[in-house]
């Protein structure tokens, strides 16, 4: 997938070639360097993924806004604003230059997982009970398992 920040005052389009991309005012701490006083070293963190781009500001002093609201975290959708400061990019999202019907290499393709097979449990919580009493190093995660603390 090509994404692509566009400059609203003209210039060239960014693109995004990376998973994750830190944007910041840091050379050393940023994978794409926007020199401007009003941008902190490490302003936020885009990640690409099929057809979106996650945002999470990292702690700005000046803020990240998306259409004009400030925001911590989201998802990009094409056509979408993003303002660091005062500097603003539209959000550019489509199939990569040439790729036309080529396969995707190995290392783009969605790795598929194969399906466990819960031994006829329709219990979830039993399912997650047994998970965690195997000897297994492997563990399911449950949802509060991911939540971030306040």
């Amino acid at each position: 997938m090509l994404a692509q920040l566009i400059p609203k005052q003209g210039g060239p389009p960014v693109t995004l070639s990376r998973a994750v991309t830190v944007v910041g005012r840091s050379s050393k701490l940023s994978d794409f360097v926007i020199d401007h006083s009003s941008i902190s070293k490490q302003h936020c963190m885009l990640v690409k993924t099929d057809g979106l781009i996650y945002l999470r500001d990292l702690g700005s002093t000046n803020g990240t806004r998306v259409n004009g609201q400030r925001v911590i975290r989201g998802a990009l959708l094409p056509g979408d604003q993003i303002s660091f400061a005062s500097i603003t990019y539209r959000i550019h999202l489509g199939p990569d230059v040439g790729t036309g019907n080529q396969k995707p290499s190995p290392s783009s393709a969605t790795e598929m997982m194969p399906l466990i097979d819960d031994g006829g449990m329709n219990n979830d919580n039993q399912f997650l009970d047994t998970m965690d009493n195997s000897k297994s190093d492997v563990r399911l995660l449950r949802d509060s398992d991911l939540l971030m603390p306040d």
